[in-house]
Parts: structure tokens; sequence; C-alpha cells
């Protein structure tokens, strides 16, 4: 393969994640793109397919979730926070169960017609979406 072969390939992969990037990012349906992107609908439709798919083949190597069976050092070094984190069965004290996670729930804008706007309603004068979160000690999303 030539340089010049391999640098149209880049930019055509550029622009594919580009246009993958702006539908999951900004919401938008496959017209909007389409106008932006100034390409036809079926095109935008099998560029975006394909990168998710190239996504979810890569998604084994690249984003492990963690097992949970270790607790980061500023934890368990720290005496202040570790008692917290660690529990025992008062009844049955030969069994231990280790918080391995935070959870906690969030309230996201979301974009929805004007029909389906009252499902959506939350305390704010816009529609939110609640939505359910794990994070690890370290700060990773978990779930």
């Amino acid at each position: 393969m030539g340089p010049q072969v391999f640098l149209n390939l880049c930019a055509l992969l550029e622009r594919e994640v580009a246009k993958t990037l702006y539908t999951l990012t900004h919401s938008v349906k496959n017209r909007e793109v389409q106008f932006w992107f100034r390409r036809l609908s079926e095109t935008t439709s099998r560029h975006l397919h394909r990168v998710l798919r190239a996504i979810i083949e890569v998604e084994g190597k690249f984003l492990l979730q963690p097992d949970g069976s270790e607790i980061p050092p500023e934890i368990t070094l720290n005496n202040r926070f570790y008692p917290y984190f660690k529990f025992y069965f008062i009844l049955k004290p030969n069994i231990n169960i280790n918080c391995i996670c935070a959870i906690d729930g969030i309230h996201i804008r979301v974009k929805v017609s004007c029909i389906e706007a009252p499902k959506y309603r939350g305390r704010k004068d816009y529609p939110t979406q609640n939505v359910l979160t794990a994070c690890s000690f370290d700060l990773k999303f978990t779930y």
C-alpha cells in the first residue's frame, strides 16, 4: 500500500468516525447527519453501523471490566475509610463481604418530543432521564 492510499484510507476512516461521534453525542437523526456531511441516508447509516461494529469488536481488548477483587491502597491503608468498606456478617463470622464500588443515580437532560415529554418530567423545567451508575474506588465506571 502506497503512502497516498494510506492517507486516503485514514481520511475516510476519520470522516466515518466523525459522523458516528456526531450522531451519538448530539442524539440526531440520520437526516441531520446526511445534511451536515452531504451524504446519502443509506451511506450515513452504513458508516454508523460499520463504526459501531468495529467498536464492539475491539471492546474486549480495550474495555476491561474490573473484577472487584482488589481494593485500592488509598482505602485499605487509611484507617479512617477502610472500616466503612469492609463488612462482616454478625451471625456468620467466617463470611465477609467487601464493598467493590459506589452506586448512585443521576438525572441527565434529554431531548424528546413534546408528546413524550411528560414521561420524562423531572424536578427542573426540562425533561430528564434517571441513570443509575456504579463507580469503582479509582473513579472508573463499572456499570
